[in-house]
């Protein structure tokens, strides 16, 4: 059987169901810091879950504990209910894909994706037909005989990829994937990852820096910061409803702007707008203020434009205000501000979020 007859096969569904993989008060030191400090998180079955945050956050060494890589200080790892923080990385069935693709240079990339299967001592025949439906579930099916040198990156890591999953592991580990790669293979690449793990149903965690890949491609973000998780949520629910000031700055674009809670409400150059958390004390505020949510208008706040970016799909518009305050717009690319104009914009009443502070300047304060 020729590669070309192999590739004509394609993969079968799952057999097995998804996998629970569940982190409880996990704790990982290094040189007496703590890159994780009693962290948990659980993954339900079949779902992808991005691990998100800035550099030394933690994320990185979340994955690298659950593939074994990595020893826990304290706390557990479950996979289906069992604890597996003392078994070996090769007893854990996972797939592992790194921002380096580690193919073997002397190997084709059939021959890449089939060496798990042969470390497994599945027959010739077999792992031969099991790589060949691998390939070709990532759109490779006619790389076979091909040599990492003859690949493009976005290539070699579809076949790093292929050989993660030809296996058929429980769990699927992503560690920043798709940075090596320029934007639009990026982009290219992480529709392709969410579409093959939607369509196999296998329990994912997708580490990434990069906010943009984690909302695209996870069913849940899990925001970290200082080796714990921030907030945890859908892609939509951390974006609209931030659960604290560092996750409104981090997720997106947001405006950073000086205001008074009073009833409920957060006070902003004379605007009254509502509140994701109603609970917030009386008092001066910084508010957060997505850019999709002020707009140009014939009359109210009046601001100079400083610049106008054309983004594609839309453009982001850079305002000053007459006290120095720096404002940014997400519009609609029909509307071409010119800088030096002068402009008049509103606040559209999306719910905001606040953080307090003990002293602010709070020039639009209400008497």
């Amino acid at each position: 059987m020729n590669s070309q007859q192999l590739t004509a096969q394609q993969p079968t569904a799952p057999t097995r169901p998804g996998t629970v993989v569940e982190f409880t008060g996990v704790v990982k030191e290094f040189s007496g810091m703590r890159a994780l400090d009693g962290f948990n998180l659980t993954l339900h079955a079949g779902e992808c879950v991005a691990l998100l945050g800035p550099s030394g956050s933690g994320k990185t060494t979340a994955l690298r504990v659950l593939a074994g890589l990595e020893s826990t200080d304290a706390g557990s790892i479950t996979i289906d209910g069992i604890d597996v923080s003392a078994l070996s990385t090769s007893k854990r069935d996972m797939g592992m894909v790194f921002q380096s693709y580690s193919l073997f240079p002397h190997l084709s990339a059939g021959e890449n994706v089939e060496f798990g299967l042969r470390m497994r001592k599945i027959k010739p025949a077999e792992r031969r037909r099991r790589a060949a439906a691998s390939l070709a579930m990532v759109g490779l099916d006619d790389h076979f005989d091909r040599f990492a040198h003859q690949l493009s990156g976005g290539q070699q890591q579809r076949v790093a990829l292929a050989r993660a999953l030809v296996t058929e592991p429980r769990v699927l580990l992503l560690d920043e994937p798709l940075s090596a790669l320029d934007a639009k293979v990026r982009v290219q690449l992480r529709d392709e990852i969410r579409r093959i793990q939607t369509e196999l149903g296998i329990t994912t965690l997708f580490v990434t820096h990069d906010q943009d890949e984690a909302l695209a491609v996870a069913d849940r973000v899990a925001v970290m910061r200082a080796g714990n998780i921030e907030q945890v949520g859908t892609p939509e629910e951390l974006y609209s409803r931030p659960a604290t000031p560092f996750i409104a700055d981090f997720v997106g674009l947001s405006n950073r702007i000086d205001g008074l809670v009073r009833s409920a409400r957060a006070e902003v150059y004379g605007t009254s707008l509502p509140l994701i958390d109603p609970a917030t004390p009386d008092g001066p505020v910084t508010v957060s203020i997505r850019p999709e949510d002020i707009e140009f208008a014939a009359e109210g706040l009046a601001a100079t434009v400083v610049t106008s970016s054309f983004l594609g799909s839309l453009r982001r518009t850079t305002l000053r205000l007459a006290d120095g305050t720096i404002l940014f717009l997400q519009h609609g690319v029909r509307v071409h501000p010119k800088a030096g104009e002068n402009v008049f914009v509103n606040f559209t009443g999306a719910p905001v979020s606040t953080e307090r502070v003990e002293t602010a300047s709070v020039a639009q304060q209400q008497s």
